[in-house]
């Protein structure tokens, strides 16, 4: 059984430190991963204007952020100019392509997804994510081929343009299989292999979970194996830095309990596309998460 690994880059730090950090991780362990990186300006620090948001502010309470993010990070768009990433970490996702693992893009800014896709018309939409586009191709010489959007925020602008724009696989919603997604009785033909586990910050701080025994409880769900497997999302800010333990027991926890460690596209290798179920694509709410974001709906 198969257990799709994908790494959201979301920071300048994240790329620079965890980054590298989790590669020499998974390579230990024998894992493959896709690593989908923000590829423009850092501006986490915006991020804080989420504050009056019903659960941001539990969130932020619960995971730590200073410790995890870094003090300098939070900064970035407001009291200091954000770094552009693609500029200044090319080299890590270069290595990163060069290590064997697949990439892919996460987004160009992205607070500036995050907090702006799900009201943005088609214009808007298609700047960002062609902005993104053109980076990745300047850093790799080649068209990207996987997306997994920030904070799993897509509207249906940006759900077509994952076909238009020829990507492969995407990764930009929650639920329980691969699908294709249904927008306005439109079947939009890049398959969504969907986030299916709870990430680290979602449980840390609910029901007794803390940083010691949150790799057990995240393991405790993995131990009936789906017919479809698995896909877990972790942060280079947090698995690749402050919560590196914990992923390290769940790499081996995995091994042990039989699966193989795969990309996003090792997750549907074998499968004919065509033959994915479709599902509509709709806002919906995660527990332990603040807001909507992209899920599974029911077969379309």
């Amino acid at each position: 059984m198969r257990l799709a690994l994908k790494v959201d880059a979301d920071t300048f730090r994240g790329t620079r430190e965890g980054v590298p950090r989790l590669v020499e991780m998974l390579q230990r362990h024998g894992a493959g991963a896709t690593f989908l990186f923000s590829l423009g300006p850092d501006h986490t620090g915006r991020a804080l204007r989420r504050i009056f948001r019903p659960g941001f502010f539990s969130k932020v309470s619960r995971t730590s952020v200073v410790s995890h993010y870094g003090f300098k990070t939070l900064l970035y768009g407001t009291l200091l100019p954000g770094p552009d990433i693609g500029l200044g970490c090319a080299g890590v996702m270069r290595v990163v392509r060069d290590a064997g693992f697949e990439v892919g893009i996460h987004c160009w800014d992205h607070v500036k997804w995050q907090d702006g896709v799900a009201g943005a018309d088609a214009e808007w939409t298609g700047r960002q994510m062609r902005l993104a586009v053109d980076r990745y191709f300047a850093i790799f010489g080649e068209a990207p081929r996987v997306h997994g959007a920030a904070g799993w925020q897509m509207n249906a602008h940006a759900l077509r343009l994952t076909e238009t724009l020829g990507f492969t696989v995407a990764s930009d919603s929650r639920g329980s299989c691969p699908f294709l997604p249904v927008v306005d009785g439109q079947t939009i033909h890049c398959p969504q292999v969907p986030t299916t586990l709870p990430t680290l910050d979602e449980l840390i701080g609910h029901s007794g979970c803390d940083e010691g025994n949150v790799a057990d409880r995240v393991l405790s769900l993995t131990r009936a194996m789906p017919r479809d497997g698995h896909v877990y999302t972790l942060h280079a800010e947090l698995e690749g830095m402050r919560l590196a333990a914990a992923f390290e027991s769940l790499l081996a926890g995995w091994r042990a309990q039989g699966y193989q460690l795969v990309s996003l596209s090792g997750l549907l290798r074998g499968a004919d596309p065509a033959t994915l179920p479709r599902h509509r694509a709709l806002a919906g709410r995660v527990p332990g998460r603040s807001g909507t974001l992209l899920v599974q709906g029911d077969p379309a």
